[in-house]
């Protein structure tokens, strides 16, 4: 398991090279901390936000789950971290990132569009359990009609679905048909990434005589 150093931070104080942060938990006071700032970006880059580190510091030791992290605005780089200290034997939810892999048949040969739905998955279990992504074999797209619903993803032992239906469509493939732009588009969409892959026209790739 990874490891964090810490030493702990009075209201106000700054220190050069170091990211101010908090832990905290069910049975844990909110406590102020400074953390390295470079030392916490590669944990960070390995663990991701779903993983269990250890934290230690000032003659402590927790476990504990990167619960957020605040960005400078301009820069783009973490300028806060609050930490949550999690307790063995208790059960908590997260989201966990999809990782795609794979490539779909329906998309190399038919022409078709892979169209994500869901890019992670709520679930819950012990954070010690927690993976820090779930894989979606593409591959299991092989025709125009095929899907990946959340039933398909083998999840971990000990990992749980966390308000999630089994039904509920990950990944499918859309067919290659010109756009009705005058027709009104319903539902939220935000969410859904559409992946233009399939066979070009045979006509596109010389020119006319």
């Amino acid at each position: 398991m990874l490891t964090l150093k810490f030493t702990n931070r009075n209201k106000g104080e700054e220190k050069a090279g170091m990211l101010k942060a908090v832990y905290y938990g069910a049975k844990e006071k909110a406590q102020s901390i400074f953390v390295d700032a470079i030392e916490f970006e590669k944990l960070y880059r390995e663990a991701g936000q779903s993983s269990v580190i250890n934290l230690e510091g000032e003659g402590k030791k927790f476990q504990v789950m990167i619960k957020d992290v605040s960005y400078e605005p301009i820069k783009y780089v973490p300028n806060h971290i609050d930490f949550y200290v999690v307790e063995k034997g208790v059960k908590i939810d997260a989201h966990i990132p999809f990782e795609f892999v794979g490539v779909s048949e329906a998309v190399k040969t038919f022409g078709g569009q892979l169209v994500k739905v869901m890019h992670e998955l709520h679930v819950e279990a012990e954070a010690v359990d927690l993976p820090s992504s779930l894989e979606v074999d593409l591959s299991a797209l092989e025709n125009l009609d095929s899907v990946i619903e959340v039933k398909d993803i083998k999840l971990p032992k000990g990992v749980e679905l966390y308000k999630t239906e089994p039904d509920e469509i990950i990944a499918s493939i859309s067919k290659a048909e010109e756009e009705d732009l005058s027709a009104p588009v319903s539902g939220d969409i935000s969410n859904i990434e559409v992946e233009e892959k399939g066979k070009k026209d045979e006509g596109e790739s010389g020119d006319s005589e």
